[in-house]
């Protein structure tokens, strides 16, 4: 990954292949062009205080995502110069917000790649402004070429240009704690969502549930984390119905992995639940053609579970996090659950499964009533679980839903805080009669209208009495198929992972209702 390095040189001294500064839009009663954001001081006044007007006449705006390079001033050790868009400038003396810096800097870092070191002089205010900072450029210089070519990952042989290597951030603190402690947290929470990036990148013939699982231990061992695989046998044994059944038609067995973070200090204790569907291809309810190809981003949900109890980890956060991965591999074959077919859950319950490819509930199922047996404060899942959530929100917002009100809005506030959008979602009682069946205690599937709240209460059946439990249905965000944008790369995102990891801060420090 990049180096990050705090730095209060000069600029225009500083060794460096190129300089990045931050571009706002003018509010239009002041000004119709950019304006030069703080922290390009030095760079503005080189060129004579015209800066803004050079890059009008380049044609920038201050837009966000917007870049726009031209040569550095006479005297610079730095060569070129980055200009990046902030968005809109804000009101008199108030900071720029932490998501436009985070972008602003991830689009920086992508626009770098091939570079060896960069120079951040983008607005800092505090610690917090330099840790988004950092955040940004470590998620925006995310590549994911472990298949291209022969070379050594992060060669430049791979696809043409290497992540940018180094990043130093003016106007940090070097010496002040609050400073380092951002960067420390920043490195730790973009290296781990980074790594959930590549879990969901791995195409499904070499990331099946016994290689997840794999990867899982030996991220637990590294950081002490407790970890405890169930395969097929032991799950046989007992009674996971849930996620055997989803796993009955594949060659690889499915596996629950269970993770679990501890502190000596913990007063809370969160639980986290993924569906981690390495692949899906509905079973036997098979998916139309087109709907295949990017089936390996199922598991996103496990992966961002994953990455939040090692980021807990890593971060020495005060709480309890237990992580459990459900991953089995959805196929059709000859072994292959049925429509019709009646499974018998962890919980006891009977399940009548009318479509196969509503496969991520069962699985999730088996894995929220295991959580719910160690009675944690409150329980979050992250799935990719309908197409639904994504027809109501979009490509980049999940949805939050959850049996209590009060706890959702906790959750919608965690996201906000670290920028992943999100939106509340209710769970209509109404609903639930759709999953009335005739032969089994439950249907997985009810109404067609409304299916991604129906995916919710399925879900909320499987939840231990008196425990407060929370949904994310991450359909949307999770893998994005066009192209890049902020500090967002194409592929696998890492959608939740910051959300969880705020949600452990906040309980650590006895902030989480």
């Amino acid at each position: 990954m990049t180096a990050l390095t705090l730095s209060t040189a000069a600029v225009p001294g500083l060794r460096a292949d190129a300089i990045v500064i931050g571009v706002a839009k003018g509010a239009a009663s002041k000004t119709s062009g950019p304006v030069v954001a703080p922290g390009a001081e030095a760079v503005d006044q080189a060129y004579d205080g015209r800066l803004a007007g050079v890059l009008e006449t380049l044609g920038a705006s201050g837009a966000e995502g917007e870049v726009t390079k031209l040569p550095a001033p006479a005297g610079f050790k730095a060569p070129l110069v980055v200009a990046v868009g902030l968005g809109a400038q804000p009101e008199k003396d108030a900071a720029y917000d932490a998501e436009a810096l985070r972008k602003a800097a991830g689009v920086a870092a992508r626009a770098l790649a091939g570079t060896k070191k960069a120079a951040f002089a983008l607005p800092l205010t505090d610690a917090a402004d330099a840790g988004a900072v950092a955040e940004g450029v470590l998620l925006g210089a995310y590549s994911f070429d472990a298949y291209k070519g022969n070379a050594a990952p992060g060669d430049a042989a791979r696809n043409g240009k290497a992540p940018l290597a180094e990043a130093a951030l003016l106007g940090g603190k070097p010496r002040d704690k609050a400073y380092k402690a951002a960067l420390e947290r920043a490195t730790a929470v973009a290296e781990e969502l980074n790594r959930a990036r590549d879990l969901v990148n791995t195409p499904p013939n070499d990331l099946n549930p016994e290689a997840f699982a794999a990867v899982a231990q030996a991220a637990a061992k590294e950081h002490g984390i407790k970890v405890q695989v169930l395969d097929e046998k032991a799950l046989a044994k007992g009674g996971y119905g849930g996620i055997l059944g989803v796993g009955a038609g594949s060659a690889s067995g499915p596996r629950l992995v269970k993770l679990s973070y501890t502190s000596s200090k913990a007063k809370r204790h969160l639980a986290f639940v993924g569906k981690g569907i390495t692949y899906d291809s509905g079973g036997i309810s098979l998916k139309p053609a087109g709907h295949n190809e990017t089936m390996k981003c199922d598991m996103s949900g496990a992966a961002a579970v994953f990455a939040a109890v090692v980021a807990a980890a890593r971060l020495g956060l005060e709480v309890n996090v237990t992580g459990w991965l459900a991953l089995a591999e959805n196929m059709p074959s000859g072994s292959a659950t049925r429509p019709g077919d009646v499974l018998r859950m962890y919980s006891g319950k009977t399940v009548e499964v009318l479509n196969t490819d509503a496969e991520g509930r069962l699985v999730l199922a088996d894995a929220l009533w295991a959580a719910s047996q160690e009675k944690p404060d409150a329980i979050v899942d992250v799935a990719t679980l309908t197409g639904a959530m994504m027809l109501a929100l979009g490509s980049r917002t999940f949805g939050i839903m959850a049996n209590d009100d009060a706890f959702r809005t906790a959750v919608h506030e965690a996201a906000e805080q670290v920028g992943e959008p999100a939106w509340p979602m209710p769970l209509p009682e109404h609903l639930r009669k759709g999953m009335d069946s005739a032969t089994a205690d439950i249907a997985n599937m009810g109404e067609r209208m409304g299916g991604g709240l129906v995916a919710g209460l399925f879900l909320r059946e499987f939840v231990g009495e008196g425990i407060t439990w929370a949904h994310l249905d991450i359909a949307g965000p999770a893998f994005n198929e066009g192209g890049p944008f902020g500090y967002t790369p194409k592929g696998g995102t890492g959608s939740a992972v910051r959300t969880l990891v705020r949600l452990a801060e906040l309980a650590s420090a006895g902030e989480l209702g």
